[in-house]
């Protein structure tokens, strides 16, 4: 049984999620410049003027990165398109570097000048009408996604975002017009399948009827949030958004919730 704090949380129709589709092509781009924001976060500036028409409606869209694999089979893995500029033929792309994989090795690797090639995105998923509170809660890999997600927004958006990430160092800042919260949790990258650290800080927080929940990290992280959530926080699915970026010991894996 619910109680009235609960309950309303209910009485609020959730928005819809527009789905909208894109021409998918491939792109040929250069690297333009290379920064370490955190030991762990690489941000690659990419050019090109196959960026022209390049087109990124939601925050937590995904790119293909493709990069040459061993006896020259493609690698193709997801990339959240962290800023773009359509008239500078511009895209910025985040990497975290804790992983092993051929595009993270190319990620290290990159020098301003080295060539890369994207796909899509193939949609996006746009949360229509306008929603004025968001809980974005991600580790390291959902971090692009976030904080597109905080600078785009608009004055009169409130903004509650949680992030596991490695220590201190790995904390980023963000530029925004919204009323923004962050708090850091910090748990070794061994730790990253723990969803435990999230759900601590998510108890000391007063979740206000009508906010989008926005959840990403690995899939058994994110169905562990989504279930205390919806169980133990009474929360309609309706107001949330999860998604699986990854899952342990699986590469180029993603799962949908």
């Amino acid at each position: 049984m619910m109680d009235n704090s609960q309950s309303i949380h209910h009485q609020f129709a959730a928005p819809a999620i527009e789905r909208v589709r894109h021409e998918l092509r491939r792109r040929s781009l250069t690297v333009e410049s290379v920064t370490d924001i955190t030991p762990g976060m690489r941000r690659i500036v990419l050019a090109g003027r196959d960026l022209a028409d390049f087109s990124s409606l939601a925050p937590d869209d995904h790119i293909k990165v493709i990069v040459p694999g061993i006896d020259g089979v493609e690698e193709r893995r997801d990339y959240t398109p962290r800023r773009y500029d359509n008239a500078a033929c511009s895209l910025t792309i985040d990497f975290a570097l804790h992983e092993a994989g051929p595009v993270t090795q190319w990620a290290i690797a990159a020098r301003p000048g080295t060539s890369l090639e994207i796909g899509g995105p193939r949609g996006s998923a746009v949360v229509a009408g306008s929603v004025k509170r968001w809980l974005l809660i991600g580790d390291e890999t959902a971090l692009p996604a976030i904080g597109r997600r905080i600078e785009e927004s608009a004055p009169d958006t409130t903004i509650v975002a949680i992030a596991a990430v490695a220590g201190p160092q790995e904390e980023q800042s963000f530029q925004t017009a919204a009323a923004l919260t962050t708090r850091w949790v910090y748990r070794p990258l061994a730790d990253a399948t723990n969803a435990e650290p999230l759900i601590a800080a998510l108890a000391g927080i007063d979740i206000i009827p009508q906010t989008f929940v926005w959840i990403a990290a690995e899939a058994s992280v994110v169905r562990a949030i989504r279930a205390y959530l919806v169980e133990e926080r009474a929360y309609p699915l309706g107001w949330i958004k999860a998604s699986g970026y990854w899952v342990k010991g699986k590469a180029d894996t993603t799962e949908k919730f």
